[in-house]
């Protein structure tokens, strides 16, 4: 694949295609705000959380059987992980070497979007489930918007970021979206699975809630969005000039 998307639409003219870029973006907006509504309201009294919290949950021992789990930690926090950055790393060695810029870029994103991720959970309220007064700690759950609790505990735990390693890999989607929709499809249908199941090993462990999880997905989709609707906007510009 070339490193624009020009390459297969060169009978349209520029402005028709900068057109096109910023009407799918604002599509994709108005899904990342559906979306954001939509989490909102299944995390309103914090009970979506909890349903799913106590699965893993066992009063008897006070705790999460698996906090410790050897399967979980390598499996799911470090071989899943390696994976996607593996990935990550190889779509930018072979964007530079091919001097693909639209691979290259899309190697950026993926780490932006684990970035956007990293930087919100170092400076969040939101305390992860084992330190929750239900879970045996005694820091209070509180919904994403809500007014932050006096007893919010140590916080730093929203949103996963576990999970936006996985959900980094919807990248893709827009690497491919303009040129080969099939593709691109099969790459959303891949990073969101991959995001959830790396979140569902955090849950399983007491490390985040799924509320947590949700939020993280949506930050690397939205910044995705926003970060190749510029890529492709600019490049259409170019080609007009």
């Amino acid at each position: 694949m070339q490193g624009s998307i020009l390459s297969t639409t060169r009978a349209a003219r520029p402005v028709t295609l900068a057109s096109r870029v910023l009407r799918r973006a604002g599509w994709q907006l108005v899904v990342s705000a559906t979306l954001a509504l939509l989490f909102l309201v299944l995390e309103y009294d914090t009970r979506l959380d909890d349903s799913v919290t106590r699965l893993f949950y066992s009063p008897s021992l006070h705790g999460f059987p698996l906090q410790d789990s050897v399967w979980l930690e390598w499996l799911n926090h470090r071989l899943a992980k390696y994976a996607v950055a593996a990935c990550g790393l190889w779509l930018l060695a072979s964007g530079l070497y091919r001097r693909d810029s639209r691979r290259t870029f899309t190697a950026a994103m993926m780490m932006l979007g684990a970035a956007a991720v990293s930087a919100l959970k170092a400076r969040s309220a939101h305390s992860c489930p084992w330190d929750v007064a239900a879970y045996g700690g005694n820091a209070e759950h509180f919904p994403t918007l809500a007014t932050i609790p006096l007893n919010a505990g140590p916080g730093h735990c929203f949103p996963g970021g576990h999970a936006s390693a996985g959900f980094a890999l919807m990248a893709l989607y827009f690497y491919w979206q303009p040129a080969h929709p099939a593709r691109a499809r099969m790459a959303l249908w891949g990073g969101v699975p991959a995001g959830m199941l790396m979140g569902l090993g955090q849950i399983a462990r007491g490390a985040h809630f799924l509320s947590h999880n949700l939020w993280s997905g949506w930050m690397v989709w939205v910044v995705c969005v926003l970060g190749f609707a510029l890529f492709d906007y600019r490049a259409a510009r170019r080609h007009q000039a």
